[in-house]
This record gives structure tokens, C-alpha cells and sequence, in this order.
């Protein structure tokens, strides 16, 4: 049979959602974690007693160790956003499957 010359096959497919929302949240995810790591290191920096990390810092125990909890708490919640932005970008919507039955890398 002859396919006339204005059928195209790509249009009875459906359209796939965009998911820039998803990639501009895992973006934001990652500097989430980033700025967590570079916090914690340098709330560790200054209760290991290195000069020049961050000014009022080295005078206090307790606030490089709020600066360290805090940026652990900050690379949590970036790691943990970036996993669940993934997880739905690779995830279509069109079937419901167990998560058993997933790959399991992801």
C-alpha cells in the first residue's frame, strides 16, 4: 500500500512533556550541594585552626561547627532534590510500573 505524501508517522505519537522545570530544579539541586560542600569545608577549616577561611569564624568554636552542620545539612537537601528531579526526568509518565521493576541503576 502507498503511503500518501502527507502522512508522517511522528504526529500520531504524543508529545512528550517538557521537562525544564526538572532540569532548572537539578541545577539549582547542584549548586544546592555545591555551596553545602564548600560550606562544611569551610566550617572545618576553621575548627581545625586555619587562618584566613572565613573572618569571624576563627574566633569562635561554635560558629565553625554551625558552619560545617549547616553545610552538611545544605549538601543533604541539594543531593536529595537533585535525586528526585532525576528520578522524575527519566520516569515517563505514560506507564506505572512497580519500582521493583525498574532498572536498578536507577
Amino acid at each position: 500500500m502507498k503511503l500518501s505524501d502527507g502522512f508522517d508517522a511522528r504526529r500520531l505519537r504524543p508529545r512528550n512533556a517538557s521537562n525544564w522545570r526538572l532540569r532548572v530544579g537539578a541545577a539549582l539541586a547542584a549548586l544546592l550541594a555545591t555551596l553545602g560542600v564548600l560550606l562544611s569545608m569551610a566550617g572545618v577549616a576553621a575548627l581545625l585552626g586555619q587562618h584566613s577561611v572565613l573572618g569571624p569564624l576563627n574566633d569562635s568554636a561554635i560558629a565553625a561547627s554551625l558552619c560545617g552542620v549547616t553545610g552538611l545539612v545544605l549538601l543533604y537537601l541539594g543531593v536529595s532534590l537533585w535525586r528526585r528531579c532525576r528520578r522524575r526526568s527519566r520516569h515517563s509518565s505514560n506507564l506505572n510500573m512497580a519500582p521493583h521493576l525498574m532498572k536498578k541503576r536507577d
